[in-house]
């Protein structure tokens, strides 16, 4: 190839290059959603809330669905925008709130001396979605802060369809969040439950 041609290839060369970065689809960004309530009005019981753990693989800022045996298919452009274990933080939080009419709800950890009526622990051990359906598994535990012992331990296993189709992201998000909503009122039933009892045994 002539000299003088060269340096021209190499422009051209570059303008394709950067052509090509230039048409590169953006990233989609998704969110969990807690449900919607009235602003709670009451004050107890006290909750706090944590440490919410995740398994490993979903540890990252790209979406984890589509599960087949033991295969992941980890999304290219789908993407959470805030840690994956943060904001089912967050959703739990902000249901449970809603749930047991509290507005005194902490993130662990909290200062001893102002310790909760009630710690919720939640580890997440599936969170996983197909082309049928999305599935949650948790091992969760209430207890006293202080206490001896807990007041209710479980491992919940819960799912929900998707419709039918290849897996959209913004189906799994939503399948996710009505997911952490449903292991809300069993976490908020126990709360509920046990809190009653105490202030019954406590009225004269």
């Amino acid at each position: 190839m002539s000299t003088r041609l060269m340096p021209r290839v190499v422009l051209l060369t570059l303008g394709l290059l950067l052509a090509g970065c230039g048409t590169s689809p953006p990233n989609n960004f998704y969110v969990l959603s807690a449900h919607e309530f009235p602003a709670p009005s009451g004050a107890t019981p006290t909750l706090g809330v944590g440490p919410v753990t995740i398994p490993e693989y979903l540890g990252r800022k790209h979406m984890v669905y589509n599960r087949v045996e033991n295969t992941l298919q980890v999304a290219n452009l789908d993407m959470w925008a805030e840690p994956l274990d943060s904001g089912i933080q967050r959703v739990l939080m902000l249901n449970l709130t809603g749930l047991l009419n509290t507005q005194d709800v902490s993130i662990f950890p909290w200062r001893p001396e102002r310790a909760p009526d009630f710690g919720v622990e939640v580890n997440l051990l599936q969170l996983d979605a197909n082309e049928t359906a999305a599935m949650l598994t948790a091992d969760w535990l209430v207890y006293r802060p202080g206490g001896n012992a807990p007041i209710n331990r479980r491992i919940s296993r819960l799912q929900v369809p998707l419709p039918a189709g290849a897996t959209e992201p913004g189906q799994v998000a939503a399948a996710y969040s009505t997911l952490l909503f449903q292991l809300s009122e069993i976490i908020a039933a126990a709360i509920a439950s046990d809190h009653a009892s105490g202030s019954a045994a406590s009225t004269p």
